[in-house]
């Protein structure tokens, strides 16, 4: 491995920070509704955001296949979208710093980004990283969001029931990271918020507050929610108003409703990632609903061209 040292630039007149908490929100992995998206977004407009190392995203994105986007203006290319992979400082609402790492999640070089990564926790004594991820789930809109819980000791998750058994999925460079802080023997946790699969495809800010709540629980950081809530209860009025236009999907939703609560009250029957024959797939469910969803602006999301 060539040496991590040269794939992360630090800044070096930062202040003492005492002992924060990083907070991993790269782009790339799964994000159902948006969600991580939304939270990250969150974070950087609403606190005072102030990058302190960068990453070697040349080095890290294959470009082939997530081509940077670029303007070109009548005559000329006016601007070039550079990829970015970046570690901030941030404030809370009480003034408490914490870090951020955004940017696209890295195609190459996993092992040496973790290792870069596991330096720059050491240079700045994090001590403890947090992981946010969103995920579809066979769940109804019209219940609590859920939340699967992770971490590299059981006591960071005090609390959290376990919605999955053991399952094979695919890889992703920021479970990667606290995979291997556990293996040594490093506090390290994440959060995979459960978003109804029939909007996985819009955002679905709901799922963004539930994120920022568990952080909250998790770390102490006091953390803004007040515009997503707002916009959660926007799209949430929206998403009902379309729904009951349709008795099908009505009754699709209901019949989430009823394997939900079913579950929640120990029953036999399928997991919330199982397919039933009595209950909608999430292709099913989301075909019925796309002539509304796909017709009707989300609150808050730009217009469609």
């Amino acid at each position: 491995m060539r040496d991590p040292r040269d794939l992360y630039e630090l800044t070096d007149d930062l202040p003492d920070l005492g002992r924060p908490v990083l907070v991993q929100a790269l782009a790339g992995f799964v994000d159902a509704g948006s969600a991580t998206a939304l939270t990250r977004e969150q974070l950087l407009a609403a606190l005072d955001a102030r990058l302190v190392a960068r990453f070697d995203a040349d080095q890290l994105i294959d470009h082939r296949s997530r081509r940077p986007p670029m303007i070109f203006l009548e005559d000329h290319w006016e601007q070039y979208e550079e990829p970015a992979i970046g570690l901030h400082l941030l404030r809370d609402e009480a003034g408490t710093p914490f870090l951020l790492l955004v940017g696209p999640e890295p195609d190459l070089q996993w092992e040496r980004f973790i290792a870069a990564l596991l330096e720059v926790v050491d240079r700045l004594q994090v001590r403890l990283v947090v992981g946010l991820n969103a995920i579809p789930m066979a769940v109804p809109h019209t219940r609590p969001t859920g939340v699967t819980a992770h971490a590299t000791r059981r006591e960071l998750i005090v609390g959290y029931e376990p919605w999955l058994h053991r399952v094979q999925v695919p890889g992703s460079a920021g479970n990667l990271l606290e995979y291997r802080l556990g293996q040594q023997g490093r506090d390290a946790l994440g959060f995979a918020v459960h978003v109804p699969h029939y909007l996985a495809q819009v955002q679905y800010p709901a799922a963004a507050v539930e994120l920022l709540e568990s952080l909250s629980r998790a770390t102490g950081l006091l953390l803004p929610t007040a515009a997503l809530r707002s916009s959660a209860e926007l799209v949430r009025a929206d998403i009902d108003k379309q729904i009951a236009q349709s008795q099908e999907a009505t009754a699709l939703v209901h019949g989430l409703e009823e394997q939900y609560d079913a579950y929640l009250h120990g029953q036999r029957g399928p997991g919330l990632l199982a397919e039933s024959g009595s209950l909608p797939s999430a292709d099913e469910l989301g075909a019925e609903l796309e002539r509304f969803l796909a017709e009707h602006d989300r609150p808050n999301d730009p217009p469609r061209e």
